[in-house]
């Protein structure tokens, strides 16, 4: 089976569970507690969990911290979201994606035992999940939120190991709140009482509501700049804590922002009691994180095979001016080739607050349609927006029209392909 080839069962179940509820994403907990409370309740006979919430950088927290731990040879489980281009990327057994028939074997089950009643397709799959992690043995779980982090469905876990805040910034208004505050007191629904908090860096104002909302409900916060640093030194990078003191290679995934969602992912680990983690161990799994379509570097496959002498093409799924202003920093570093965009966006994301920290950096940019998406950003909007901050763009049907136009018609260059995790799973099904 391919990469590019999801299984049909899996399929069919899950495109029935998104039938269930009118709205993709509708905060609550009384849904998914209702659940899993028919199916046993899976979630409160788990290994330790670390719980990741945040804007931006969760999932790259959470894929280093599986990396060190499976370095340390622990069996880890993980779920995170979305997925790329399999649904089964989401729910990792012992360190594997699961299987196709485990998969529909457990969505089948939870899909039975909510009797057709309203709940969200990340409730029902989150709970599948659940069910997963509480029947196959391991030592811990890594858990990312999916939106927010109150309300959010992971937030069921009530006696958690550690709780982990990354950078908050302004992403899902329309769920969160339209300031940074609001959405960091979303964030912040995650710390729970006696619990240490890993934070992150953060804004001045979300650093406020976090600290607050861990003195009122007695979260003790070990947080960056503080308790904890991190930060490069030399070719790697050098983290100091309450009881660490290493001296480490740079992570494997690109730009000076992984180095902060290590850091993050080491005071976590820093934090965890019960765990033998050597400095070797951990160091031998930043060199190996697995997390595709964070600037990855395309080597092969169709689209590599069409690109002339010089060429490039990269991969980042960031969708939001946080992520934007990353990718700039990145960009101004790359001063070896002239920089081009693909761009593909969601219709509920900000185009031009996305775009406008590369504009300084990009030499030309072409728009597309997300093709499969319910709700695209059209190729003609995005190139409106990257006008307005000047970057010179024009659509394309496809990423592949795109590639071909640009080769064309410019000397050799960088392509980054960005804008969209859903734009990335295109791509890296079609690439193989």
């Amino acid at each position: 089976m391919t990469m590019a080839e999801p299984p049909a069962a899996s399929d069919r179940v899950l495109a029935r569970l998104m039938q269930l509820h009118p709205k993709r994403i509708d905060l609550s907990l009384d849904r998914i507690l209702r659940l899993l409370a028919r199916l046993g309740d899976p979630h409160e006979k788990l290994p330790p969990v670390i719980h990741v919430a945040g804007t931006k950088g969760k999932g790259s927290t959470v894929a280093i911290m599986r990396a060190c731990l499976d370095a340390s040879g622990y069996r880890v489980h993980a779920y995170t979201s979305p997925h790329l281009v399999r649904f089964h990327e989401r729910i990792r057994l012992g360190g594997r994606l699961i299987e196709e028939d485990a998969l529909v074997a457990i969505l089948d089950e939870c899909e039975r035992a909510n009797r057709g009643e309203p709940i969200t397709f990340f409730e029902i799959t989150n709970a599948a999940a659940f069910l997963a992690f509480a029947r196959v043995p391991a030592d811990i779980v890594l858990l990312e939120v999916g939106v927010g982090g109150r309300l959010d469905a992971t937030n069921v876990v009530r006696h958690p190991a550690v709780t982990a805040i990354t950078p908050v910034s302004l992403d899902h208004q329309g769920f969160l709140g339209d300031t940074v505050a609001a959405i960091a007191g979303e964030k912040a629904g995650i710390l729970k009482p006696g619990v240490v908090g890993v934070i992150a860096p953060q804004p001045e104002e979300a650093e406020r509501v976090i600290e607050a909302r861990a003195a009122a409900i007695g979260a003790p916060l070990y947080r960056a700049g503080k308790e904890w640093q991190c930060e490069a030194s030399g070719g790697g990078m050098r983290y100091e804590g309450a009881h660490w003191r290493l001296d480490l290679p740079a992570p494997s995934l690109l730009g000076a922002h992984q180095i902060v969602n290590a850091g993050t992912a080491i005071a976590c680990l820093e934090q965890l009691s019960g765990f033998a983690l050597p400095a070797a161990a951990i160091a031998a799994g930043l060199r190996h994180i697995d997390w595709p379509a964070r600037l990855q570097h395309l080597e092969r496959g169709p689209l590599v095979d069409m690109l002339p002498a010089g060429w490039e093409v990269w991969l980042d799924g960031g969708h939001n001016p946080a992520a934007g202003e990353v990718l700039g920093a990145v960009a101004a570093g790359w001063r070896d080739r002239p920089l081009d965009l693909i761009v593909g966006m969601l219709n509920t994301k900000d185009a031009a607050g996305f775009l406008a920290p590369l504009a300084a950096h990009a030499r030309a940019l072409r728009g597309v349609t997300i093709p499969g998406e319910d709700n695209p950003l059209p190729a003609e909007a995005i190139v409106s927006a990257a006008a307005s901050v000047g970057i010179a763009a024009w659509t394309a049907e496809s990423v592949e029209e795109a590639l071909r136009d640009l080769i064309a018609e410019r000397d050799p260059g960088r392509v980054l392909i960005c804008g969209s995790l859903h734009l990335c799973g295109v791509v890296l099904a079609k690439n193989g």
